[in-house]
């Protein structure tokens, strides 16, 4: 008699079915896995994008904005070029007008310092200082001219007397001639007051 275990068929069909949906969710699992990766690696791709064209508008904006600001700073180079041009040419025209004024004034108080005994022979001028040579009758009217120079306010004070000496006699009538030699400094009342320097009182506790 001739048995047939038809349980054990049924169990191994049991087992392949399991054994397939098995591989079937490993497959799907596995697709879904994929799907989500590359949908992750999609979006962060456009997301770079998005930044690098963002930070490509940024570079442009910035560099245009560097292109203003470098025409701006050369407009203001060039402006300080200029003032100082015109600050140059301001001093210069105010040299030129001191130079102009300066030896008339110098004169003018030259010839109203001199003493009735007293005569100029030469007037050399070197830059501010200023050599007089002349002649006068008596070292008296020699101290007055001095004194008349300092007076003015044109000179400063301290005229030098650099020389001062008898010269001989002609002729037995001739009157007694003294040569001598001065030197100044010419300076305008405006400039001396300009040079001066108000020191702070002191402050008492």
């Amino acid at each position: 008699m001739i048995r047939i275990n038809l349980l054990a068929v049924e169990r191994d069909r049991t087992k392949k079915k399991s054994t397939f949906l098995t591989g079937q969710k490993v497959t799907i699992a596995c697709s879904l896995v994929l799907v989500l990766a590359l949908v992750a690696i999609g979006w962060r791709y456009m997301s770079l994008n998005s930044e690098s064209k963002q930070l490509d508008i940024d570079i442009a904006n910035s560099q245009q904005e560097a292109s203003r600001l470098h025409a701006i700073i050369l407009q203001v180079q060039e402006f300080e070029q200029r003032k100082a041009q015109l600050q140059q040419r301001v001093v210069l025209i105010e040299q030129l007008r001191k130079s102009q004024t300066g030896p008339v004034h110098m004169l003018d108080q030259i010839s109203r310092s001199l003493p009735p005994s007293l005569w100029l022979t030469t007037l050399k001028q070197d830059d501010t200082a200023i050599t007089i040579d002349g002649r006068c009758t008596s070292l008296t009217a020699l101290s007055d001219f001095v004194a008349n120079l300092e007076a003015t306010g044109y000179f400063k004070k301290s005229v030098e007397i650099l020389s001062s000496q008898l010269e001989t006699k002609t002729t037995v009538t001739a009157p007694d001639v003294v040569k001598f030699s001065v030197k100044a400094m010419f300076i305008t009342p405006g400039d001396a007051a300009a040079k001066v320097v108000v020191k702070p009182a002191a402050v008492k506790n």
